[in-house]
């Protein structure tokens, strides 16, 4: 249950030097994180001996090495840093050259310590004192009701309370042959695994982009918010939004606006909002560009990252007031839900996104989240349907 199988990497497949890498970090108490970015054929693999502890105060992207970055919901948490001391990138089921000093070394380092190796079965990284929280259809409708009740006060616009899930994973479930189901479903989500002692293990498919920074001369970021059903062959130009959708997308919007404020950055483009795929769903979103050379910024990504988390898409707006409603009443700890992750300064670019529509895995078991965005006009039922669409992002894939 649960395990990585590692086999002998002389079969020179993309799936058997995964499994052999993830077993060897694991077995070794070393940290690893595999991912494929949106609409890309290459994958990637980073172990790294020794995490760094990041303040959050303290986090300064285009300081960094070549990594992964994991962070956690809570503001307050240290934020995982995995330098990349082995790299390995695949395209097409099969290792590519290296184009980087670290890969060369890694590929040097692979060949001596691989020559020789047998099959074996290794378990994964558990977080300590992982909180399992049940929530019954009452617990979050009660919940969102509550949410819905503090907005009519005025205290807050929206509130995006989350819940969990605890499934049993398969008997034939597979770290790396999930991961490849990920890739081949959504190609238009950030598909990822990350394992390390500080934070156990967790499997994703996220489509939010937090910071996105691009030869460090172009920063993205995007306002995602508003969620459907997605029928395969629908055509987006029909699809219909309810008032409650779009003014939940545009307050998304005017948090990311109001961020740039506050840093009296005011040339930035903004595109959307528009129907997007994310998987099993669809949302509403709007793109943001900044070209950060024009405006002389080159830490535009790290103080966008610092502003930015959390998002009013996945906590609420105003940020204050929705993040003490959650920590009074949300019931369990989100960990890394709603965090953030991606690699940094991998080739030139640094690609981070929100944790969405993600499960920690334990040992025959896995707990996933999901949440939704509510609003005044907000029915607490159909936001638990929405979770439980969400949820299907993963279980479709596991089935």
């Amino acid at each position: 249950m649960n395990n990585v199988t590692a086999v002998s990497p002389s079969l020179q497949r993309e799936t058997d030097y995964l499994s052999t890498l993830i077993a060897y970090a694991i077995e070794n108490q070393f940290s690893v994180a595999v991912w494929r970015l949106p609409n890309d054929s290459v994958k990637h693999i980073v172990i790294s001996r020794k995490p760094q502890l990041l303040k959050r105060d303290a986090t300064i992207l285009e300081e960094l090495e070549q990594g992964f970055i994991f962070a956690p919901f809570d503001r307050n948490s240290d934020t995982i840093f995995l330098p990349a001391d082995y790299k390995f990138s695949f395209t097409d089921g099969t290792l590519r050259a290296p184009e980087h000093p670290v890969e060369t070394t890694s590929h040097t380092w692979f060949e001596e310590q691989f020559q020789a190796m047998s099959a074996k079965v290794t378990r994964l990284h558990h977080a300590k004192n992982t909180e399992v929280i049940h929530h019954a259809v009452t617990n979050y409708t009660s919940l969102v009701a509550a949410g819905v009740a503090e907005i009519e006060k005025g205290t807050m616009e929206k509130i995006v309370p989350s819940r969990t899930k605890m499934i049993d994973l398969p008997p034939e479930f597979d770290i790396v042959q999930s991961f490849q189901n990920l890739c081949r479903t959504y190609p238009n989500a950030l598909i990822s695994f990350v394992s390390s002692p500080e934070s156990g293990s967790w499997l994703g498919a996220t489509p939010e982009v937090l910071v996105s920074v691009e030869d460090k001369q172009i920063f993205r970021t995007v306002a995602l918010a508003g969620t459907q059903p997605y029928q395969e062959g629908t055509n987006l130009k029909t699809v219909a939004w309810t008032q409650k959708e779009i003014e939940e997308q545009a307050l998304v919007e005017r948090y990311v606006i109001s961020c740039f404020k506050k840093i009296r950055v005011r040339e930035y483009d903004e595109h959307g909002p528009k129907t997007v795929v994310a998987g099993n769903l669809i949302h509403l979103k709007s793109d943001f560009t900044v070209d950060m050379k024009a405006i002389d910024f080159p830490q535009l990504g790290s103080v966008m990252l610092q502003l930015l988390h959390p998002t009013s898409a996945v906590c609420g707006m105003p940020l204050e007031p929705a993040l003490d409603f959650l920590r009074k009443h949300e019931g369990y700890n989100r960990q890394f839900y709603a965090g953030f992750l991606g690699p940094v300064n991998v080739a030139g670019n640094t690609n981070i996104f929100v944790n969405l529509r993600c499960m920690q895995l334990l040992d025959s078991k896995a707990i996933l989240y999901a949440g939704a965005g509510v609003t005044i006009d907000s029915i607490p039922e159909r936001e638990w349907n929405e979770t439980e669409i969400k949820f299907n992002t993963l279980l479709n894939v596991l089935k």
